[in-house]
């Protein structure tokens, strides 16, 4: 394979994933074998160690193989009776973020002019369920969708609603979104209540820029939340530099981060 660019590098995992696939299928790595390390995958696939680590993740969450903290990756099933679905869909948590960010921050603003007094009380009860700890994880998670597509609902554009109800789908469907936003789950990151509550300030007073910037600043700190959650599996994987596509995202998104040592 050749070197990866900057451009496409955030769909290199998918091939990363076909191929060990197709490894382990053929007996390369047999069952109860080790894989080899990030680092040697990286230079025989020509591709950032980042990217392995995202695929070896989806073959984890896919039953082929499993992480055993200390002594490495190894595998658990052939790929022949692995129950495994396409992979057209795994969209990695990062791009998502960053779309969503690019794309609420101007849904954002564009509701700030439209936003009615019913329409500011709807989007406050779901910021009261949002941050009500009396109620379970789903429930609160339920409402941060419910509030961020009834807030493309405002704008009255039908394309718009269905582009957020598309990427908020996929940290379901895709499985490195669920596996990325269950470690940050695990870590006890929970939609935070303060972020939208600052999001829908600006829209009651109907200041587009504050509204925009607020929204920006709310999925900044999911991208920032979702490194943090994920700090703990890095160190795990013989706590490797992370250099590379992890960091873009971030640093696009103005989230200052360190690299692991």
């Amino acid at each position: 394979m050749a070197k990866e660019s900057r451009q496409s590098s955030g769909r290199l995992y998918v091939a990363v994933v076909r191929q060990l696939q197709e490894a382990i299928e053929a007996g390369v790595y047999p069952v109860g074998g080790r894989l080899p390390s990030e680092r040697e995958l990286s230079e025989e696939l020509g591709v950032s160690r980042p990217v392995v680590r995202e695929a070896v993740i989806v073959l984890e969450s896919r039953g082929l193989v499993q992480t055993r903290h200390g002594a490495g990756v190894f595998v658990q099933s052939d790929a022949t009776s692995a129950n495994i679905t396409t992979l057209d869909s795994d969209a990695g948590p990062f791009e998502v973020i960053e779309a969503r960010r690019l794309m609420e921050g101007e849904i954002a603003g564009l509701a700030a002019g439209l936003i009615t007094d019913r329409q500011i009380a709807e989007l406050q009860r779901l910021v009261d369920r949002i941050g009500d700890m009396n109620l379970d994880e789903p429930t609160r998670e339920k409402a941060d969708r419910t509030f961020h597509i009834a807030l493309a609902k405002i704008t009255e554009n039908d394309v718009l609603v269905s582009i957020i109800e598309m990427l908020w789908d996929l940290r379901y469907k895709s499985a490195l979104c669920e596996y990325f936003f269950r470690r940050a789950r695990e870590a006890g990151m929970t939609p935070a209540v303060d972020e939208h509550e600052k999001i829908l300030e600006a829209l009651k007073t109907r200041d587009a820029e504050a509204a925009r910037l607020a929204m920006r600043e709310h999925l900044a700190r999911v991208t920032e939340n979702l490194l943090i959650a994920t700090e703990e599996d890095v160190r795990d994987r013989a706590r490797l530099r992370v250099e590379e596509r992890r960091f873009d995202f971030a640093r696009r998104a103005g989230v200052n981060v360190r690299h692991s040592s």
